[in-house]
This record gives structure tokens, sequence and C-alpha cells, in this order.
């Protein structure tokens, strides 16, 4: 017989656009595309709407989640049908989360004539049986011609190799045989094969890369790789309390009050699970790296903390919600400087660092890697392009909510990544959320093709925009450290506390963010859950806009100039692909004389391919003001702009349109908002 037993220990001290049409989009569509029940629509901007009553998930036991999947399972055939779904498509429920009022929000992959749906995933908002909003990951009809492929599955699976190889990858090899998937994540969906090549990357750390494969032409349509990297520095966290299990006279580092959870000594190899620690005294470490002991301690200890803060904090008990651990393997490879998450394991695993000195067990870098585990199981970001970088960023996020909420004298909560690494050699940390550019890589803020840098730089505006939101911009000192933090438009941003972003960034990745979410969906996603939370006419939800302002991301909570008066149209409108132009319209009323030289015509689009699309505002009595030009050369998703227009040679009020041609094939989207600011 076992029982668990506290133990203490001493003290111690990237992807690129080659191609016009490139068949797989970086940052994908039909991000966060909602029903028109879940937007705002109509005319002019639409009355507040107050915080949703008992908007705030709750936390359930692994058993009533467990219940809750089963009804949902139960139902997927009537939810299909209630959806629209073809006859060949089918349901899969991933996750469920309960909000305090009974709502459900039901998260959900896709199948099609038995094929797996690659972005096709869905969350399903459910009040009292009633569907109240679908959040999807593409707003394409799942339909193919044929489910025979034309290449062989030999081809795909050696592309895919290929692919490995041109990564660096040291010894590839197919992890399985390639499998027939319907690649629905951009543009019209097809057949395809998904490959999974093993070995190692260039680095030393696993290789997982997925290659998707047209099955009917043989191009590649997208890559990505499926272990998710983080890097830290083993933390002098103090003299800390470990769940232990004892059986006899020994003791394991077996956290039996978290799920289970075990830390391994791989002991320098690279695979396998290792040798579970163990040992007679329960006092695990010297504080010295040549001590074994003393990394898998930080790793016990970071698994412990993410644990408690998901479940206290977020209502989630373990990563997958179902009450299950987890396991930690430390001492992987030789002078391995890294850390990372494996869905193929369900583990996280911690490299030594330089010299074997420096194992990389941080809290932060522990609630990093663990908190890869809970986005693919919930959102399932893919770890590409913007959709990556907001993987990153989560990631960053609540690593450092996990050091915040740990609240351990010896490493006090700050908005630094990596602080205690001193990988550069110079004392500075891996990443800075207040202004991510001082790494000398990272971006502070969004722009066009940011999807096509390494997504560990790419994450910089979501970072940014989580400490803009939390702390607000502007100089202040927070634990001993001091902070900066501008904004992309010059304009302030007031904070509204780091408890409440963290809340706003949860419930987003969990009933909000699909697989495909990029940057403007994430804008959308956060909005929603502000809204709910906290109301759309409440100071949460106006920090949200403006902290997004503040990294290029929308507009501000008053316009584009931070003031004024706005008139806003959030329905969404189908763009044709190749087709008709299509408007969106607002009717402007109560303004006196004509419109300023300066109007701000905020336009919000998610589009694959945005050099297909022409886009005018057009005045009430037809005068159309160009905004933007088709080009074959802007290659990159959506648009997402404020433009000026010397309007002052026309009558204010009246109706006003943003009109929007796609003028080429092949690539699709839709019109996500629509606003017009008088300054």
């Amino acid at each position: 017989m076992s029982s668990s037993s506290p133990h203490r220990r001493t003290s111690h001290t990237t992807p690129h656009r080659s191609t016009r049409r490139r068949a797989a989009a970086v940052a994908l569509a039909g991000v966060a595309a909602l029903v028109a029940t879940a937007v705002q629509s109509g005319a002019a901007t639409a009355a507040p709407k107050a915080p949703v009553p008992g908007a705030e998930s709750v936390k359930l036991t692994p058993s009533q989640r467990a219940e809750l999947l089963r009804e949902a399972d139960a139902a997927t055939a009537d939810t299909a049908a209630g959806l629209g779904l073809g006859a060949k498509e089918k349901l899969v429920v991933r996750d469920v989360v309960k909000d305090r009022d009974g709502t459900l929000h039901t998260r959900y992959e896709r199948t099609y004539d038995g094929l797996p749906v690659l972005g096709g995933d869905l969350v399903v908002t459910t009040d009292a049986g009633k569907t109240e909003r679908v959040v999807k990951a593409t707003r394409a009809a799942i339909k193919v011609a044929s489910v025979t492929p034309k290449i062989s599955a030999t081809k795909a699976e050696q592309q895919a190799l290929s692919a490995a190889k041109a990564a660096g990858a040291e010894q590839p090899d197919a992890d399985r045989a390639p499998r027939k998937v319907i690649w629905a994540a951009s543009g019209t969906p097809v057949l395809a094969y998904e490959t999974v090549v093993g070995g190692l990357q260039e680095d030393g750390t696993p290789n997982e890369l997925h290659v998707v494969t047209d099955a009917a032409t043989g191009a590649k349509l997208y890559e990505y790789q499926a272990v998710h990297n983080g890097t830290g520095n083993t933390m002098y966290s103090g003299t800390v309390t470990l769940g232990t299990a004892q059986s006899g006279s020994s003791y394991t580092l077996t956290d039996t009050a978290r799920g289970n959870h075990k830390t391994y000594n791989l002991n320098r190899g690279t695979s396998g699970t290792g040798t579970l620690f163990s040992g007679s005294d329960d006092v695990w470490g010297n504080g010295s790296p040549s001590n074994a002991e003393t990394a898998a301690a930080d790793a016990h200890y970071g698994a412990a903390l993410t644990w408690d803060y998901y479940k206290n904090v977020q209502g989630r008990s373990g990563i997958r919600g179902d009450g299950v651990g987890a396991y930690s393997r430390v001492h992987y490879g030789n002078n391995y400087v890294n850390a990372f998450w494996s869905d193929s394991c369900f583990c996280m695993t911690y490299g030594d660092g330089s010299g074997n000195t420096h194992p990389l067990t941080s809290i932060d870098v522990a609630a990093h890697e663990m908190t890869h585990g809970v986005t693919s199981n919930t959102a399932r970001l893919v770890y590409s392009g913007e959709s990556g970088g907001l993987n990153e960023a989560t990631s960053d996020i609540f690593g450092a909510a996990v050091e915040f909420h740990a609240n351990n004298p010896s490493d006090v909560g700050d908005y630094l990544i990596g602080e205690e690494i001193d990988i550069n050699g110079d004392g500075t940390p891996l990443r800075y959320m207040d202004k991510p550019s001082k790494d000398g890589a990272s971006k502070d803020s969004w722009y066009s093709g940011i999807g096509s840098i390494d997504v560990h730089y790419s994450s910089g505006p979501a970072n940014h925009f989580f400490y803009l939101l939390s702390e607000g911009s502007g100089t202040k000192t927070i634990n001993g450290v001091t902070y900066n933090s501008p904004t992309s438009d010059g304009l302030p941003v007031t904070g509204i506390g780091r408890a409440k972003a963290e809340k706003i960034w949860f419930r987003a990745l969990t009933t909000k963010f699909t697989s495909t979410t990029n940057y403007a969906g994430a804008r959308t996603g956060t909005l929603a859950a502000a809204g709910e939370l906290y109301g759309t006419d409440s100071a949460e939800y106006k920090a949200v806009q403006d902290a997004w302002a503040g990294v290029n991301v929308g507009t501000r909570s008053g316009g584009g100039g931070g003031g004024g008066t706005s008139f806003e149209n959030t329905a969404d409108v189908a763009i044709p692909d190749n087709g008709a132009a299509v408007t969106s319209s607002v009717t402007v009323t109560g303004r006196a004389g004509n419109a300023p030289a300066n109007l701000q015509a905020a336009v919000d689009i998610v589009h694959t391919y945005r050099g297909d699309l022409v886009v005018d505002l057009v005045a009430p009595d037809g005068t159309a003001y160009r905004l933007k030009n088709s080009s074959s050369s802007d290659s990159a998703d959506n648009v997402n702009q404020t433009y000026t227009v010397d309007a002052s040679s026309e009558t204010a009020n009246g109706t006003w349109k943003l009109r929007v041609q796609d003028v080429a094939s092949r690539d699709t989207g839709y019109i996500n908002g629509f606003k017009l600011t008088f300054p």
C-alpha cells in the first residue's frame, strides 16, 4: 500500500511563403466564425450588452466532465443535423466547458466519410439545449469529389521525409504509414495524406513533423512541428514541499494528489520513459545541478504549481480536464539547451543546458510546457503561422500567471520569460512581455506577414497584448522589475489587472479559439469572452479593444484615434470567390454637416489571400473611396487595418458601405467587421 507524503528539499541555488498560391495559409481562414446570434449586427453600433450572468466557468470534477462528454457523444448525430452538416459528416466530442448558469461549450472534431477533417473543428455553445453560438475553424462546406487518392501513400511519405531533411532533421523516419484525411484548414477542402516524421530535429529535440500532401496532385499543402519547445533555467525556489508516494520504506516522485504526476530520469537518454526517481529518505536534491535529483525536484515542483493554478484559478483538473496527470522527464540528452512538450507521450521533457549545469526546470518553463498540453487539448492551435504564435504566447502567458500565483519569495512573479537562464551570457531573460522586441527578434505589434516568422517571435504581439491588458502602458515597477511598455499607436492603455486578463484569455482559449485562430480571431475571441464576463460596455471590454489596438490589431474602443463617435456593423458577410462585390453597411445619424477630412474606416476582413481583394468605402451619394487595390504580390492573409479618408465633401448622415470584391480565384474569406469613426 502506498500513501501520499509531503517532501521537503533543501534550498538550491520557423515557414516561408514561396508561391503566390500557397496551398496552406499560414494564418488560416474561417477564424472564429460566429453564427448570427453570436455577434452584434445592425446599421450602427449595437447597444451594449451586460455581463452574462453566470458566464464564468465552473470547476468540473473528472466524473462530472466525463458525464457531460458522454451526454454530448450520445447526441452527436442530432447536433450534426442541427448544424446542417452533410450526410457524410460526423462529430467527435473532444472537450466541454460548463458555465455557472448551465451554458455548455462543447468542442468537436469532424470526420467526413470516416476520414479525419483537419481544420474542421468547432465549438458549439448551448443553453438549455438550444444552440446559441458556433465557432468554426473553417466556414467552407466539407465536401470532396472522391476519397480515392490519385497518388500513392509512398509518394506522400517520401515528400514528408524530404521536408524533414530540408529542416535539418537527423535520421528522419515515418512514425506510421501516411493516413488519409480531409484538409480543410485553408481554401477548398481536399483529400490529402498526413504523414508524421520522427527521428530528431537539428538541435536534438525529438521530431514529430506533420506533413499534409494533396492526394490528387502530390503538392505539399502544409507542415507543422508537433513538439512544442520552450526555454528556461533552474530557478532557485528555496525549500519547497513536493507530493511523493511511499511504499514500504521507499519513496517515489509520484504526486498522488495531482493525478499521479511522476518525474523520471532519462540519464542523458533521448527516448523512452526513463527511471522513476525513488529513494529511502524522501529528500530530493541538494541545490546543485551535479545532483541528479535537483532538476527532478524543480520539475516536480513546477508541475505541481501548474496543476494547482489550473485547478484553483481556472477550474480545470489536469491538462485534459480529466484529473489525470502528465509526467516529467529530466536529464534529456547531453548539453541539451531546451525543454519541450510532446502530445505523443503526454509529457514534459527538460534538458540540462549548456555544460549540463543549468537544467531547464524553472517554474515558468514547467508552466509553459504544461500549457502546451492544455492548448493541445482545447483550442489545439496549429503550431505554425499566426496560430503557432498564439500557441506560444498562451504558454508564455500562463507561464507568467503560474509564477505570480506561486508567490514564491525566491522566484517572484514577473513578465519576463526565462529570466534566470542567462542563456545570453549577460543576465537578460529569454523574452519580455512588456516590449517583446527587446530580445532582438520578437515583434511588438502585428503586421501583415508576421505568420511567416518563427512562432517564438510571432508570439510577441499576444504577449504584449496580455501585458498591456494586465498592467497598462508606460513605466512602472512590479515586484522590483521596471517595465516600460509602448503602444503601436502611441496612445495609452489602462490595465485591468492580471487576474481579469487571465480569465479573459483562458475563456477565449477554451470556448472561442479553434485550431486555425489567427490574431484577428484572437481579438474577436477575447472580446467575446470579455463581453460575457464583464459586459460589452464595461471597462474590461474596452480595455481589450485598446490593448489589441496597442499592438496594431483592430481599433480602439472609441475608434481609430482613441475617441469620437463610431458606427459599426459586426455581422459576417461572405465574400464570393472571384465573384460579385459585397457590402457591409452602417447608417450614420445625428451628425451635422459634412464628414471630416480624417474619417476613420476600420476594416476587419478574414481571408486566405488578401492580394485578391479590392476594398472601397462608399459614401451615401455613391462616391467610392479606394482603400485597397488588389495585388498579386500581397500574399498575406486578412485585412485588419484602419484607413483615414478625406470625406470632407460628403454629407455625414446616411448609409455608408464597405464594398469588397474578390477578383481572383481559389482563396476565400468574409467581412468580419466594419467600423466608421468620426473623430
